[in-house]
C-alpha cells in the first residue's frame, strides 16, 4: 500500500513538473511575469499631480492632493486665468524629485510629416512608468540628470500606450507635455502618437488604469474618465495628438497599417483627422463598411491592427501600405516583443518590449529598450545607452 502511495505521488510530481516545463515557457513568451514586492509608497498620495481642469473658457482649476489616509485628504486648489503664465510642478514619490512646467494656453495639431534627417529615438508602450522612463531617457543622452533637453533637433517618438496599468501615470503625462515645450525651444521635436490605450482613456473606458486613479478621481469628486475629457488640461491636449506620423521617410504608427488601408484613397493627414474626430467616441461595429470603421476599428484600425504579427501576411501586403504612403519602414508598439526587432526584410519594426515598473517588482526582470535611426542605420538601444545595429 505504502509503495503505491509512493508511486503515485511521484507520478503526480511529475506530471507537476512537464505542466510547468510547457507553462512557464509559454507564459514568458506572451509577457507573463510574477508580481511580488510592492513598493511602500504605492498608494502614498501627498503632493500628487497636478490635475488641471478648466473651469470655464478663461479659468483654469490647478489641483494638488495633500495628506494621508488616516488624516485624510484634500486638494490644494489654485484657480487661475487661463492666459497667465501658469508654472506648476509634478512631484514623483520614490525618489522625492519633482520637475516644473509651463501650462500652455495653446493646443495646435501637430505635422503629420517630418523631412530632415535629424536622428530619432523612439519608445513605446511605458504604461504608468515615470522612472522607466526618464531613467532611459537620461542614458540615451534624450535629456540630462537635470532633466534638461539635450537631444538637438532630434525627434523623440513616444509610440503610444504610456497610460494605464502603471502607478505613474499622470507624472508620465506631465513628462512628455514638459519635453515638448523644452525640445521646441532647441528645434527638437517630441512626437506623441496615441495609441490604443490614450483612446480608452479618452473614451472612459478605465478597467486597466491602476487603483490609485480611482482614488484620485474620489479625491477630486469625480468620474475616472473625467480625469481625460474635454475640461481636462491633458484630456485636451492628447486629444490633439496624430496616430499616424511619418518621419525622415519612417512610418511611426502603435498598432499598425492593415493591408486594406492601402487600397483606400486617403492621405496621412486625412487619416488622422477622420481618426481625431473619434477620440471621444467608442467604436461599435457597424453594417456600413466605410474607411472610419476601417481605421477605428479594434481589429483593424492603426491604433489596433496586429496583424504584422499575428496573421499570416505577405511582403506584398506589408509593402503595400508602405509605398501606399511612400515610406522606408512602419515602426510599430502595441504587440509585445522579446526585443526590439525587425521583420519583413527589415519593413516592420516592432519596439512594443516589456518595461520595469515604478511601484512593483516583477520576474523575470525586464530592461528598457527602444530603436535609434540615424539617416537609414536602425539600432536597437537599451536601458544603459548601448546600442547595437539591426
Amino acid at each position: 500500500m505504502k509503495t503505491k502511495i509512493v508511486r503515485y505521488l511521484k507520478h503526480i510530481f511529475f506530471t507537476i513538473l512537464v505542466l510547468a516545463a510547457i507553462v512557464i515557457p509559454f507564459g514568458l513568451y506572451h509577457g507573463a511575469s510574477l508580481h511580488y514586492g510592492d513598493h511602500e509608497l504605492m498608494y502614498h498620495l501627498d503632493k500628487e499631480g497636478p490635475y488641471v481642469f478648466y473651469e470655464n473658457d478663461s479659468t483654469l482649476s490647478i489641483n494638488h492632493i495633500r495628506g494621508n489616509k488616516n488624516e485624510g485628504f484634500y486638494l490644494d486648489t489654485k484657480k487661475s486665468s487661463v492666459d497667465s503664465n501658469n508654472t506648476t510642478s509634478c512631484y514623483f514619490q520614490i525618489d522625492s524629485s519633482h520637475f516644473d512646467f509651463k501650462i500652455n494656453p495653446e493646443i495646435t495639431i501637430p505635422n503629420t510629416t517630418y523631412n530632415d534627417n535629424e536622428p530619432i529615438l523612439a519608445i513605446s508602450d511605458i504604461e504608468g512608468g515615470y522612472k522607466t522612463f526618464r531613467d532611459f531617457l537620461i542614458h540615451n543622452k534624450v535629456i540630462d540628470k537635470k532633466l534638461n533637453w539635450t537631444f538637438g533637433k532630434g525627434h523623440l517618438v513616444l509610440l503610444g500606450d504610456f497610460v494605464d496599468r502603471g502607478w505613474s501615470v499622470t507624472q508620465v503625462l506631465w513628462f512628455i507635455y514638459k519635453l515638448e515645450q523644452d525640445a521646441s525651444k532647441q528645434g527638437g521635436v517630441v512626437h506623441f502618437i496615441i495609441g490604443n490605450h490614450e483612446l480608452k482613456n479618452m473614451q472612459g473606458h478605465y478597467q486597466s488604469s491602476a487603483e490609485k486613479y480611482y482614488a484620485v478621481a474620489a479625491i477630486l469628486k469625480k468620474q475616472h474618465h473625467e480625469l481625460y475629457n474635454t475640461n481636462s488640461v491633458l484630456g485636451r491636449w492628447m486629444a490633439s495628438k496624430n496616430t499616424m506620423e511619418r518621419i525622415n521617410g519612417n512610418l511611426f504608427v502603435h498598432g499598425g497599417i492593415h493591408p486594406d488601408v492601402a487600397t483606400t484613397k486617403l492621405s496621412l493627414n486625412q487619416i488622422n483627422q477622420i481618426i481625431r474626430k473619434m477620440y471621444y467616441k467608442t467604436y461599435y461595429p457597424s453594417t456600413e463598411k466605410t474607411d472610419e470603421q476601417l481605421l477605428n476599428s479594434n481589429r483593424t484600425g492603426i491604433a489596433w491592427y496586429r496583424g504584422y504579427f499575428k496573421d499570416n501576411l505577405t511582403q506584398k501586403q506589408v509593402e503595400s501600405g508602405l509605398s501606399k504612403f511612400n515610406a522606408k519602414a512602419v515602426i510599430v508598439g502595441h504587440t509585445l516583443q522579446s526585443k526590439v526587432n525587425r521583420q519583413y526584410n527589415g519593413k516592420v519594426i516592432g519596439i512594443d518590449v516589456k518595461h520595469p515598473k515604478d511601484y512593483q517588482k516583477h520576474f523575470p526582470f525586464k530592461k528598457s529598450e527602444g530603436l535609434l535611426i540615424v539617416m537609414d542605420t536602425y539600432y536597437r538601444t537599451l536601458h544603459d545607452g548601448t546600442k547595437e545595429k539591426i
